[in-house]
C-alpha cells in the first residue's frame, strides 16, 4: 500500500519541478523582453530629443531594412511616439505576466516544501 503512494508521490514531485522550472524560465524570458523594450524606448526618446530641434519643414531619412525612406519630421515624429506607446503597453503586459508567473513559482515552490515534510512525517 506504501509503495504505489510513494510512486505517485515522487510522480507529483517531479511533474511539479518541471512546471517550476519551466515557470522560471518563462519569467527570465520576460525579463529579458522588458529589457529590450526599455532600450527601444530609450532609443525613441534619444531620437526624439535629436529632432525636436529641427525645423518643422525638415525631411529626413528612416531605415527600413536595407533602404531608406524620405520622410517628414512629423511622420518620423508620429512614428517614435507610436513606438513608445507600443512598448509602453508591453512593458506592462508583461510586467502582468511576469508577477503572475512569480506567484506560480512560489506556489510550485511552497507545494513541493508541503511534499517534502509530509513525506519525512510519515
Amino acid at each position: 500500500m506504501a509503495a504505489p503512494v510513494n510512486l505517485e508521490l515522487k510522480k507529483a514531485f517531479s511533474e511539479l519541478q518541471v512546471k517550476m522550472i519551466d515557470r522560471q524560465q518563462k519569467v527570465k524570458l520576460a525579463d529579458l523582453q522588458i529589457e529590450q523594450l526599455n532600450r527601444l524606448k530609450k532609443h525613441s526618446n534619444l531620437t526624439h530629443a535629436e529632432i525636436t530641434g529641427l525645423p518643422q519643414n525638415t525631411r529626413m531619412y528612416e531605415g527600413v531594412g536595407r533602404m531608406f525612406i524620405l520622410q517628414s519630421k512629423e511622420d518620423i515624429n508620429d512614428q517614435l511616439t507610436d513606438k513608445q506607446k507600443t512598448a509602453d503597453a508591453k512593458i506592462k503586459e508583461l510586467e502582468q505576466k511576469k508577477s503572475y508567473l512569480e506567484r506560480s513559482v512560489k506556489e510550485a515552490e511552497d507545494n513541493i516544501r508541503e511534499m517534502l515534510l509530509s513525506r519525512r512525517a510519515q
